[in-house]
Order: C-alpha cells, then sequence, then structure tokens
C-alpha cells in the first residue's frame, strides 16, 4: 500500500484513476473529513489532508447548481413537497436551517428530485418562491401536490397552480394528531383514526370521525378539531379508488428520502456553511436517486384514472 501513500500537502499529492471517487462516495454516505482520513489511512495507507478531501468535494458545486437550474417536464401528475431541519453555522452561531425538498412522478410514473432550497425556516412564503422556481423552469401543469399541514402552503400552491388539487399527507396528520395522546394510548387512537381515512366515502369518513369525536373528545378534542380543520383538503382522497390511495394518500415517498438524508447528517453536530449541506445533499441525492428504476406501483392505472379526473390536461400519446 505504500505506492498509494500521499503527503499532507495538497500540490504534491498524486492523483490516481478512481481515487477522488472513493473520498465523493464516502462523503456521499456521510463520513465526515475526519472520519474519512482515517479510513483512508486504515484501509489503504493513504495519508490524504482535510484540504484535498475538502476540494474534491467541492468539485461537484458547479455540477449540483446546473442540476439545480435544469430544465424540468412540462407535466408532473403528482409532486410531493417537504422539508427537513439541519444546523449550520451562521455569523459563529449554530442556527437550523430548513432544506425544502420537491420529488415529483413523471408521466412514466419515474420518481424525480426536482430540487433542493434554503431557507432560514419553513414557511409558506419560501414555497412560493419554490413553486415559481418549479414553474419558471418549464413546470406547466402539475395535477396533485401531496403537502403537509403547514398554514398557507396550499395557497402558496394555487396561486401558480390554480388548478392543482392540494391533497393533505394522511400519514403526516395521524402522527401530529398522536402527539397528543399518551403512548399507552396511541395504538388504540391510530386505529380509530384509520377507521376515517381508510373509509370508501366522504360520508363513511364524516360518520367515522363523528365516531372518533364522540369516544375521544372528553379527552383529546384537540384531535378531532385537527381533522376538521383540515377536512376540505383531507377529501380529496377520496376520490380515488384504493389502488390510487395508496399512491397519494402520503408523502412516504419524500419522507423515505428524508430519512436517508437524516442517516448521512446524523455524525454531523452541525454544518460549517449552507454549501456544505447542498453539496451533502445532492451526493446523497444521486445514491438515493439510483434505486429509482422501476415506476411506482400500480401507476398505469392511476394515469387512467387521472385521465379522465383532469380530462384536457393529460397529454395525448
Amino acid at each position: 500500500m505504500a505506492a498509494l501513500r500521499r503527503s499532507s500537502s495538497l500540490t504534491s499529492e498524486t492523483r490516481f484513476r478512481g481515487f477522488d471517487a472513493k473520498i465523493i462516495s464516502m462523503y456521499a454516505r456521510g463520513m465526515t473529513t475526519r472520519e474519512i482520513e482515517a479510513h483512508l489511512k486504515e484501509l489503504y495507507g493513504v495519508e490524504v489532508s482535510a484540504t484535498l478531501i475538502s476540494n474534491v468535494t467541492d468539485a461537484v458545486i458547479e455540477e449540483a447548481k446546473a442540476w439545480q437550474n435544469r430544465a424540468l417536464d412540462a407535466i408532473y401528475p403528482i409532486v410531493y413537497l417537504d422539508a427537513l431541519m439541519v444546523k449550520a453555522r451562521e455569523a459563529g452561531h449554530i442556527q437550523n436551517k430548513a432544506v425544502y425538498l420537491a420529488i415529483g412522478i413523471n408521466l412514466e410514473g419515474g420518481k424525480e428530485v426536482l430540487g433542493l432550497w434554503m431557507a432560514q425556516t419553513e414557511g409558506a412564503k419560501f414555497w412560493l418562491s419554490v413553486i415559481t422556481e418549479l414553474k419558471n423552469r418549464g413546470v406547466q401543469d402539475i395535477f396533485i401536490a401531496c403537502v403537509d399541514g403547514l398554514k398557507g402552503f396550499p395557497e402558496a400552491i394555487e396561486a401558480v397552480f390554480p388548478k392543482t388539487e392540494i391533497q393533505l399527507c394522511i400519514v403526516h396528520l395521524v402522527r401530529h394528531s398522536l402527539h397528543y395522546v399518551a403512548w399507552k394510548s396511541r395504538a388504540e387512537m391510530a386505529s380509530d383514526l384509520k377507521a376515517i381515512y381508510a373509509a370508501a366515502t366522504v360520508a363513511q369518513a364524516e360518520e367515522s370521525l363523528k365516531v372518533f369525536a364522540d369516544k375521544w373528545d372528553a379527552t383529546h378534542a384537540s384531535v378531532s378539531a385537527i381533522w376538521r380543520r383540515h377536512w376540505e383538503r383531507i377529501i380529496p382522497f377520496f376520490g380515488y379508488s384504493p389502488d390510487i390511495r395508496k399512491v397519494i394518500y402520503t408523502t412516504n415517498a419524500i419522507e423515505s428520502v428524508n430519512m436517508s438524508l437524516r442517516k448521512v447528517t446524523k455524525n454531523r453536530g452541525s454544518f460549517p456553511n449552507d454549501e456544505a449541506i447542498i453539496k451533502l445533499f445532492y451526493l446523497a441525492l444521486n445514491n438515493i436517486a439510483k434505486k429509482w428504476t422501476m415506476p411506482i406501483r400500480d401507476w398505469k392505472a392511476a394515469l387512467n384514472q387521472f385521465s379522465i379526473r383532469f380530462e384536457g390536461r393529460m397529454p395525448v400519446r
């Protein structure tokens, strides 16, 4: 392994085929600079500097910018929108930052990360700028936007795409509801909530919500109030057959991405700056997207229903 050894000086380090790719791969999996240094020394007997690792990974910044600005498809039948929080240094202080993500399902049923954005907090005003950017990059129509319960979020989408149907994420809603109940009662409440969103029709769902309220309002009135407050954003879900509901009832498509991103950030107390966050997330998203080789399940059935429900908006093939 002595032939692979490098000095700690960047200017004297000898590049060889595939080595930069190893560094980028380790960085994309969430390894810190220190961990990469130790790993390369232990595994290959190679000593590398932190400067080298930073320069190698910085090489993807321009690639990430080009990716963020690329043209998008004209139509995405479904778009999932969500944000997750990370910590970054700014002006000598560690602050929370919101990383905004948009994942689209294209006409072939394939998942595609449309972009990622940074802001101080998650808010409807910034989401409006995100949606506007998607339109400026070529998106002309979104049939269904799946979102969480952030105030003003649906209105921000409708300001840019007024015909888009907003579907509140049921999983987010259930999780939020369970925050109000003790652990020992969560399974029971979750079962009762399922009777609402698993209903065959809106009328049946409304009856199940009434039954839920009769049972739980004495001790947890805030839960049924949450569902009633968001009811108009929940019920579009009941206009679809069960197989289509599996596609749209949750932002699981984006939550699974968020889970993977949290795995690659768990070893980092904070990021030195916003650029470091973008760099890592871009590389991690590339790895995640490599697994997206098949259309989502029941996609052809979904397209058939979309062609009827969104008549005139589906392109003729």
